[in-house]
């Protein structure tokens, strides 16, 4: 049977060939158009209105800052903060901002939410991987960082799941989570 053949039988079954010739189920295809659909965007003033807009639950609160306060901070850091928006398509779903911590000289995911009307879509975790790529590709960072708020058990887990580890450090009430970069692309 030709490659082309398996191709429609797949197909036919309700399979699709995916990457590298391996069967992939019908969630991964999905999956894999968000993630394809997921974008870091500049902040400008075409979209800081919505940008600030974008708020979390309230039982979220406690653990991140505000849209207006990681702004303000990335003005003060202007050399070494990265803000983007977060978007799906066309539609801003979050904001991402990643940093470099002169301190400690390391590179860090610095804060990171996505509004509470998108949550639990996929967008969260594509969007970290966005930023990761954005460190990794722009300053070929070993290590990244993160801070996480005692009790984020979502946060922790997410960041957990792609490959962040616990340091056991905790500094100004935040545990520390380091990300190793496996290669470089």
């Amino acid at each position: 049977m030709t490659k082309k053949n398996r191709n429609i039988k797949n197909k036919r079954k309700g399979r699709f060939w995916g990457y590298r010739g391996k069967n992939r189920d019908i969630k991964k295809q999905i999956i894999k158009r968000v993630d394809s659909m997921v974008q870091l965007r500049e902040i400008t003033k075409e979209n800081i209105e919505d940008v600030l807009a974008l708020k979390v639950r309230d039982d979220q609160k406690a653990y991140v800052s505000s849209v207006a306060e990681s702004l303000a901070q990335a003005y003060v850091y202007k050399e070494t903060a990265y803000p983007f928006a977060v978007y799906y398509d066309e539609t801003l779903v979050g904001f991402i901002m990643m940093g470099y911590y002169e301190v400690k000289n390391y590179y860090t995911l610095w804060k990171f939410l996505i509004d509470s009307e998108y949550q639990h879509k996929g967008y969260g975790r594509q969007a970290l991987r966005l930023g990761l790529d954005f460190v990794k590709d722009k300053f070929r960072a070993k290590e990244i960082y993160t801070g996480v708020t005692p009790g984020n058990s979502v946060a922790k887990s997410l960041y957990k799941s792609e490959g962040f580890v616990d340091t056991g450090l905790i500094e100004c009430g935040m545990e520390e989570m380091r990300y190793r970069v496996s290669s470089f692309s």
